[in-house]
């Protein structure tokens, strides 16, 4: 492995083996060369859950990198050498629904990096399990658009929890433990407790002009009414996925709020003693706080809801249909699903803070036009709108046929919720912190 560059840019993708996750390593790649200058190396590391994974998503973006080069090479011969040199890859081994493996990931980071630019939470699963048949057939040949987008025919596991998180005893009996939800944990707690451990390698990120930045994956499915404050695992919910996609939107959302400030401050702080001269360097209790963006990949055909290849194909052509008819949200491939998460992982801090600073914090989504041309769209945050401000312009396309105009009532409801999620979350992250103390 070539030595690290201590001024490169690193990027951290979670769940990088394959669909969106492999496809926002490939965009990462062709959008750092074009927009960065030649002086800067990216350095892009990938988590997969085991080695065999992580030595194919290498091989994968390799390739990706050469056939870049290869069309480089047409134009301007001998570019292929300078190209190769700007990106650098590396894999690493995650299973976000074991704590163990995110704190050891971790470890290995802080004693191995100098710095962490970016986090994107990608990885995650569905949790989906069957489909009502019939009225997915109704709905998505009467209503092809709507259906797709907010398809209401998945049906999910309910009740899943993740493996123990903590060892057997001496006598080999199980060491007792309360229940982690294993959709919450793979979504978003397993991401929180890494953004959390990697904050000083962020932190260093920040102090300088490129801002450290967790960018959390959140999908245009998360309404209000699958997220229940009592259920906040959503382990009795019929809608684990959508509730921790919730979760992600309002922590999201109100991380810059003052009444969220007492539970960010600790999150974003180092709760113990630096471990390694890099943290130092960061500054122990660092003022640099890194930043939370929210991003959607809009509609992509992967196989996050396993199918059959014949029902695949059918739908696939259904949200090619649906882009027809004339959606924004059906981004169809995973390269274009990346549009989002890749542009706020590169653009300049300058130009999102104008942008949020104008509109609002709000949720960068991936869309694209009839001809497929992507962009990057603001997206409705139910019970925020699209930047938390009463009164704002609402006949935009691409709304849900079910959202409400934004109140003074519903945006104060909201950041309750979210200064209740960012108290839960830290509650739990220190609970569990606390029983891993100490184990490998």
């Amino acid at each position: 492995m070539a030595d690290l560059p201590a001024d490169g840019f690193y990027v951290l993708v979670t769940g990088a083996n394959s669909g969106l996750g492999l496809s926002i390593g490939c965009r990462l790649i062709d959008e750092f060369i074009h927009t960065r200058p030649q002086s800067q190396t990216l350095v892009l590391i990938s988590t997969t859950r085991d080695a065999r994974k992580g030595a194919a998503t290498t091989a994968a973006l390799q390739k990706h990198l050469q056939d870049v080069c290869r069309k480089a090479e047409r134009s301007i011969p001998g570019f292929t050498m300078l190209l190769q040199r700007r990106v650098q890859f590396r894999e690493e081994i995650l299973d976000l629904t074991s704590l163990l493996s995110v704190q050891r990931l971790a470890r290995k980071l802080k004693s191995e990096i100098p710095r962490l630019d970016v986090l994107i939470c990608n990885a995650g699963i569905g949790g989906w399990t069957a489909m009502n048949w019939p009225r997915a057939i109704w709905t998505v040949l009467t209503d092809t658009a709507h259906a797709t987008t907010w398809p209401d025919f998945k049906i999910s596991g309910v009740g899943w929890v993740t493996k123990p998180q903590l060892p057997k005893d001496s006598q080999g009996k199980q060491t007792a433990e309360p229940p982690l939800g294993e959709v919450f944990c793979a979504n978003l707690f397993g991401h929180y407790v890494l953004g959390h451990a990697l904050t000083p390698l962020l932190s260093a990120a920040a102090a300088t002009e490129e801002s450290g930045r967790i960018i959390w994956m959140s999908s245009i499915e998360a309404p209000a009414r699958d997220f229940n404050m009592d259920d906040f695992q959503g382990l009795k919910s019929s809608h684990p996925y959508e509730s921790s996609k919730r979760i992600t939107d309002l922590l999201g959302m109100t991380a810059e709020l003052p009444s969220t400030a007492p539970w960010t401050s600790t999150y974003f702080s180092f709760t113990s003693p630096p471990t390694s001269t890099k943290e130092e360097e960061a500054g122990y209790e660092s003022s640099n706080k890194p930043r939370i963006y929210i991003t959607h990949p809009g509609v992509c055909a992967t196989g996050i809801f396993p199918l059959p290849w014949i029902l695949a194909i059918g739908m696939t052509a259904a949200f090619w249909l649906a882009r027809l008819l004339g959606s924004q949200w059906h981004c169809i491939t995973a390269y274009k699903g990346a549009t989002a998460p890749v542009w706020v992982a590169l653009a300049e801090q300058g130009t999102l803070d104008t942008m949020e600073g104008r509109e609002g914090r709000g949720k960068w989504g991936s869309a694209t036009d009839g001809w497929g041309r992507e962009r990057v769209e603001r997206t409705e945050v139910d019970g925020w709108g699209w930047g938390g401000t009463v009164g704002e312009f609402s006949r935009r396309k691409g709304r849900w046929r079910h959202a409400t105009e934004l109140t003074a009532e519903g945006r104060a409801e909201f950041e309750e919720l979210g200064r209740l999620a960012w108290a839960e979350m830290e509650r739990l992250r220190e609970e569990w912190e606390e029983r891993l103390e100490g184990l490998e």
